[in-house]
């Protein structure tokens, strides 16, 4: 798998076939898009199809601290779940022994604050930006992903002038939220951080989202920082005090709706609800709907199982969405990385944990009606969670196993049981002596569990 040290220069035209030294065999790298302390940004070719992409290249040396390489792991696992209109789309990571390369989405039109450094926008024209933010917010928030780091700088145009939210690495999921419900982690930019953040109390994801909001309109209208002031402690001591200016320009409906997105008390801020029902954000507004109701929610797990597994799915079985070996180089620790090849080597890349997948012939509806037809003769409720999932309780609630069904081919799936409750043995008695013999048509291929 050669690694491509040096970048060469513009790409070549689609229209020729792929250089030797390209990326992977796939990636042709252009010019140099952006810079940052442990990233460069680069343009690209997919010599596949001629479409241009941006790879985020991370050196491994430069992520060494735990902290770092956290971060970048809770980006790979947020972006891959989120597909919105106006959120960058993450298409696949690579790896190598030195380096991480994120390629995603290449958005055309740069940075919005490179747009608003020029001079503030009109209203009509913020107002749109506003829209397509909070369509994207509301829609991560819906999914349990708070941002944490809102700011024009993350905030991409793409060729049609539409909005893009792109850079998660602040990002925080609800498995992050502590017992009292809270976020604790102190994480932010400081001219866009909400002042309950400063407090160190702990905080609501989504509040603290809603307030960047809040500061990026500001800032999209005026021109200028609401809260602003070359020392950072003071600076601070205006936003936990709410100390801010609107200029005359701005209309009295702007006003009123900026003085509830900046409201220093986050259980009366307003909510990402209440925003889509205000008047001022309704004006021109095109109904996005981003909150699934169940029956959506249910219908959009259906069709995702209904596409077959890639590599980047089968990583993410590993537990907690382990991509450890993205990051360890180390021999004693092995090396992961995604590779083309086939399913069954792909799988041999994920470690062993304590549940069990193994890999067989056969459709999905073909293996729940196999496990149906062995729980029939036994003591045990079955209860559908998806199309290709079942649980399994014991009796008397001794213990509960969970049965999915996941497509890998036209003619390969992984079947994956879990221990969700109860007594380990029984669990895996009724897999290893009645589940496991009635679903394997051929020697099976394990792979790693939770």
């Amino acid at each position: 798998m050669p690694e491509i040290e040096n970048v060469p220069g513009p790409s070549p035209p689609a229209s020729l076939p792929p250089q030797e030294n390209a990326l992977f065999g796939k990636y042709e790298l252009g010019k140099l898009l952006g810079c940052g302390a442990f990233a460069k940004v680069y343009h690209a070719r997919d010599t596949r199809n001629g479409q241009s992409v941006a790879i985020k290249i991370i050196n491994k040396k430069k992520i060494l601290n735990p902290t770092l390489m956290s971060n970048i792991k809770r980006e790979i696992s947020i972006m891959r779940r989120l597909h919105h209109p106006h959120i960058v789309k993450l298409f696949e990571v690579l790896a190598t022994k030195t380096k991480i390369y994120f390629v995603m989405e290449f958005i055309k039109g740069g940075e919005l604050f490179a747009k608003i450094a020029k001079g503030r926008f009109s209203e009509d024209l913020s107002r749109k930006y506003f829209q397509q933010l909070i369509s994207a917010v509301g829609y991560c928030h819906s999914r349990g992903v708070f941002h944490r780091d809102l700011k024009p700088e993350n905030l991409l145009l793409d060729e049609n002038g539409d909005l893009k939210v792109s850079d998660f690495g602040l990002s925080a999921v609800t498995d992050s939220i502590r017992f009292d419900g809270l976020l604790h982690t102190l994480c932010g930019t400081p001219a866009y951080v909400a002042p309950e953040i400063l407090s160190k109390k702990g905080y609501d994801g989504a509040k603290v989202d809603v307030w960047s909001c809040g500061v990026i309109l500001y800032v999209l209208t005026a021109g200028y920082l609401p809260f602003n002031d070359p020392n950072l402690m003071m600076m601070y001591k205006k936003i936990y005090k709410g100390e801010f200016r609107c200029p005359k320009w701005m209309s009295p409906d702007l006003k009123r709706f900026l003085s509830r997105l900046l409201d220093t008390n986050p259980q009366t801020r307003i909510t990402i609800e209440e925003i889509i029902r205000d008047p001022w954000f309704r004006k021109g507004y095109k109904e996005e709907k981003f909150y699934d109701d169940e029956d959506m929610c249910f219908k959009a797990a259906k069709e995702d199982e209904k596409l077959p597994l890639n590599a980047f799915d089968i990583i993410s079985f590993s537990s907690g969405l382990n991509l450890s070996g993205l990051f360890d180089g180390s021999e004693n620790n092995g090396e992961r990385f995604v590779v083309e090849g086939s399913p069954e080597k792909i799988i041999e890349k994920v470690e062993e944990n304590n549940g069990e997948r193994i890999v067989v012939e056969g459709s999905p509806e073909k293996i729940i009606e196999k496990v149906e037809e062995v729980v029939k003769g036994e003591n045990v409720r079955l209860k559908r969670r998806k199309e290709w999932g079942v649980d399994l309780q014991g009796q008397n609630g001794k213990f509960v196993v969970g049965v999915e069904v996941h497509l890998l081919t036209d003619s390969l799936v992984v079947v994956e049981m879990k221990r969700r409750a109860g007594d380990s043995g029984l669990c895996h008695e009724l897999w290893k002596k009645k589940i496991k013999p009635m679903i394997m048509g051929q020697p099976e291929v394990e792979v790693s569990g939770d």
